[in-house]
């Protein structure tokens, strides 16, 4: 019987915005806005926060998640995100004595990513039959097709130079990854030690579900889109 997990990576430590895995957000936690659609969605046998503080822990599990350990490895700053839900799946699997075959990283920094987003993604993750499926979003009025870096003189160096004067609706859309849902394979996980495995998909999320919490500024953007969804 396949068994599928939730890893909610969710560190103490944050340099840019301190404690704000666990900050007011619309009168909860910032975390809870990703612990209760992973719940809600009825799609994995546990939906897990890995954390090395133990305030973020205690949080979690008031909002329902399962927190039986603390984070042993890969809290630090520099650390990607897949290393650390690597070490919780390792731990967890050691914990609960069973092996998942479907492990679903959510950041808790993205909290306007709901359960149908969740249930839409690993519909198209089962039905693909990929290793890995990254989460992305389409990139809108700020066309990356018109990028350029700004040289010492003041002069622009642009990127795709042969698209700078085309109209944005006759370029091909492009996407950036969000870190809202990536869904992958045990296997392929661990074998590429990232959810960037070879062959991975993508699957287009709208830029409100994909939302991250770097900075005070994006708290008060989630806010703000949050009423007027008038979900809370």
């Amino acid at each position: 019987m396949s068994e599928s997990i939730a890893i909610i990576p969710a560190r103490g430590g944050s340099t840019r915005l301190p404690r704000k895995n666990i900050m007011p957000l619309c009168g909860r936690p910032l975390i809870a806005w990703t612990i209760e659609p992973a719940l809600k969605s009825g799609l994995f046998d546990k939906v897990l926060v890995s954390t090395d503080d133990e305030e973020i822990a205690e949080v979690a599990r008031d909002c329902g998640a399962e927190v039986p350990f603390l984070r042993e490895d890969y809290a630090d700053h520099y650390s990607a995100s897949s290393l650390a839900t690597l070490a919780a799946l390792d731990q967890a699997e050691q914990f609960w004595e069973k092996k998942f075959t479907t492990v679903a990283q959510l950041l808790p920094t993205c909290p306007l990513r709901g359960v149908e987003e969740i249930k839409s993604a690993i519909e198209i993750f089962a039905a693909s039959g990929a290793p890995a499926q990254i989460s992305v979003f389409e990139f809108g009025w700020m066309n990356p097709w018109w990028a350029a870096r700004r040289l010492p003189n003041g002069q622009p160096d642009w990127l795709f130079p042969d698209s700078r004067i085309q109209r944005s609706q006759d370029l091909e859309p492009l996407y950036c990854p969000s870190g809202a849902i990536w869904i992958a394979r045990n296997e392929a996980l661990r074998e590429a030690q990232s959810f960037y495995t070879p062959d991975h998909t993508i699957v287009s999320i709208s830029w409100q579900a994909a939302i991250d919490i770097d900075n005070e500024q994006d708290l008060q953007m989630a806010e703000v889109l949050l009423r007027a969804r008038d979900t809370f």
